[in-house]
């Protein structure tokens, strides 16, 4: 891997507005919908505030809506149309840079750029928004989303027979530790049990903590940066099970967007 709203309301509304016809019931449970929401929002952990679609939804709701609507026929985009999720493919569209090369013209960069194609089907498939991202995209200053993965596959060099499993690292840059620390979990326990292969402790190096892509991202943006396994020792999976890849990093980020459960026995 080369490092390089605030809403006003008036407090006496003009004698126009008090006759001009609204109807109270269906105004109230608007604003009873709004309080359901901002309350769901608050109590804990809703990937779907970091969306670009968020104002837009409260301000649907916040429309007054013509005589004799109900709440129900609010445009509403269902939970999972509000997550945003970005993937990073390694050394993709940074020139001549194709990461690391094997003898027989394998690159990390078309590897990566496989298995991040495939999770981004796959989580489109499911309702979810994701944007494919070159290495120094420029889409990345200031990128708001869920969380951003960028997946990246380890040297095609002999190094050692225990030069063999993935690396996760959170971005040092995570406003929220916690988060950061729930993805790298998801992505230790669902990435192992898809693909096999175990993570490859005491590498994990500063220049994967602060990868150049946290440091320009919005801090609210959970990050976490990927090695999915040595492009010689673990060919066998990385290059010729990209599909096991795609499906352990999938089932990672749905773990982390629905706070599901991890198995902490496979956790370094």
């Amino acid at each position: 891997m080369n490092v390089p709203p605030s809403v006003t309301v008036p407090k006496n509304p003009p004698p126009a507005a008090r006759s001009s016809g609204v109807r109270t019931g269906p105004l109230l449970q608007t604003v009873l919908s709004v309080a359901v929401l901002m309350a769901t929002l608050f109590v804990g952990f809703s990937p779907r505030m970091f969306s670009n679609d968020f104002r837009s939804v409260i301000g649907t709701m916040l429309t007054p809506q013509a005589e004799g609507s109900t709440g129900s026929n609010l445009a509403m985009p269902t939970p999972q149309g509000l997550i945003r999720i970005g993937i990073v493919s390694g050394h993709w569209g940074n020139g001549d840079d194709a990461g690391a090369v094997c003898p027989d013209g394998t690159t990390e960069r078309d590897v990566n750029l496989t298995v991040a194609s495939l999770v981004r089907q796959k989580l489109e498939a499911r309702g979810y928004e994701v944007d494919l991202l070159q290495e120094f995209d420029s889409r990345l200053d200031g990128y708001q989303a869920a969380l951003l993965l960028s997946i990246h596959g380890d040297t095609c060099e002999t190094v050692n027979a225990e030069a063999t499993g993935f690396k996760v690292a959170a971005s040092s840059y995570s406003r929220d530790a916690n988060l950061a620390s729930r993805l790298t979990a998801c992505l230790y326990d669902r990435y192992s049990t898809a693909t096999g292969l175990g993570h490859h402790s005491g590498s994990i190096t500063v220049d994967m903590t602060e990868y150049h892509a946290f440091s320009v991202t919005d801090p609210d943006t959970t990050a976490a940066i990927l090695e999915t396994g040595f492009l010689k020792n673990d060919r066998l999976v990385i290059v010729d099970r990209p599909d096991a890849v795609s499906d352990g990093i999938t089932a990672a980020i749905l773990c982390f967007l629905n706070n599901e459960s991890v198995d902490s026995s496979r956790l370094p």
